[in-house]
């Protein structure tokens, strides 16, 4: 089996979402916890931003014992000095540097050439290479950068001494399909790939970022940048723990990670709590809702056996069992599951007679809970004599 290394980016690109800005402390803890989880990369910050993210970056960079610890810059010197220096304390340093490649951010951002493009990627990762071993070079907006240009400036970073590319689909306008052609493009077309691991950058502007870094590893990329719960700019990037669990769940892909995914639930709402970003009740993998069952026939298949209706086991990913939630749409099996639950067994006439008040009970309220079980069951004992 191959291995898809994790490259997590919540404590940079994730906190650029607005309202989540996190203190050193809070940054600390999550670093922590990363780490403990198994990625293989921390993307600490942009050191060159402000003295706070600095210092961060520095304090994580002391506290991380397996994961590579990395900074990003611009293509600027002075961004490399300062993530060199913030990032001396690393058991692992990474500097990650680059610059816009799409006609857009060449013409309007840059305002400048092509070849002045490929001169600024070759310059950034020599110096960045004069710091640390391990430089990875992104390519802004590759997603919609022409695949023959893209080549060129990958193949110039190579040249120069990077050990990671990393093709970002900056805007999240591919497709799944283009996005896998772009990565098998340029494992065909880069001078020196055989020598570097290929990255997936996706984001979610039109809800495809997981679909695309799937896409990008099946097609020979070997790591993939992402955040815990699919926070980040704009409307998110890709999401660690969907694309953890798709890898380990598809084994024909042949694919794996190095994550603990029985911690992802823990994660989730520590990063979710420290952002102050309540994570969607219908979020993949770790959203109340994610084993949450209401509907009478999935109720009925899940009491039966779990894989009717779930392809995860929720303790997998930390989630203690599934939920059987009483909705005026519960059949009778959901209803005496969750009453023996609390120490009732019903005959099958009083069954009949209970779920009868049981539904009209639950059409006047959105969920049933155990109380309100308890009040059904007294109110038909009482209503047709059931000796219960």
């Amino acid at each position: 089996m191959d291995y898809v290394e994790i490259f997590d980016t919540t404590l940079r690109d994730g906190e650029q979402v607005p309202g989540c800005k996190l203190n050193t402390g809070q940054k600390l803890r999550i670093a922590e916890q990363l780490d403990t989880l198994g990625v293989d990369v921390i993307e600490a910050g942009f050191p060159v931003s402000s003295p706070g993210d600095f210092q961060s970056v520095t304090e994580i960079a002391k506290l991380v014992k397996n994961a590579t610890v990395c900074g990003l810059t611009r293509a600027v010197e002075k961004d490399i000095e300062v993530a060199a220096e913030a990032l001396k304390y690393a058991k692992r340093p990474r500097i990650h540097t680059g610059i816009g490649t799409s006609e857009s951010h060449i013409k309007y951002k840059f305002n400048t050439t092509p070849d002045k493009i490929l001169e600024r990627a070759f310059q950034a990762v020599s110096y960045a290479k004069s710091f640390v071993e391990d430089v990875e070079f992104y390519a802004e907006d590759a997603g919609r950068t022409d695949n023959e240009f893209l080549a060129k400036v990958c193949s110039v970073a190579v040249k120069a001494g990077a050990t990671v590319l990393n093709i970002p689909d900056t805007t999240g306008y591919c497709l799944p399909d283009e996005y896998g052609a772009k990565i098998k493009y340029l494992k065909e077309h880069v001078e020196g790939i055989d020598k570097v691991r290929l990255s997936c950058h996706c984001h979610n502007d039109l809800g495809l970022a997981t679909a695309n870094a799937i896409a990008g590893v099946i097609n020979g990329a070997r790591q993939i940048e992402c955040t815990v719960n699919g926070i980040g700019e704009r409307a998110g990037n890709t999401s660690l723990e969907e694309v953890v669990m798709i890898l380990r769940q598809h084994p024909k892909l042949n694919l794996n990670t190095h994550i603990d995914t029985k911690r992802l639930l823990s994660i989730s709402k520590m990063v979710a709590e420290e952002m102050g970003m309540i994570v969607q009740a219908n979020k993949a993998i770790v959203g109340e809702n994610a084993f949450a069952h209401s509907s009478g026939i999935h109720q009925d298949g899940v009491i039966k056996n779990r894989e009717t209706y779930e392809i995860i086991n929720p303790a997998d990913v930390g989630v203690n069992e599934s939920s059987i939630i009483l909705t005026a749409r519960s059949g009778r099996s959901a209803l005496a599951y969750r009453a023996k639950n609390i120490g009732y067994e019903f005959t099958k006439l009083d069954l009949d007679i209970i779920y009868s008040e049981f539904i009209n009970f639950a059409d006047t309220c959105k969920v049933v809970d155990d109380n309100h079980i308890h009040h059904i069951v007294e109110l038909s004992k009482n209503k047709f004599q059931l000796s219960i």
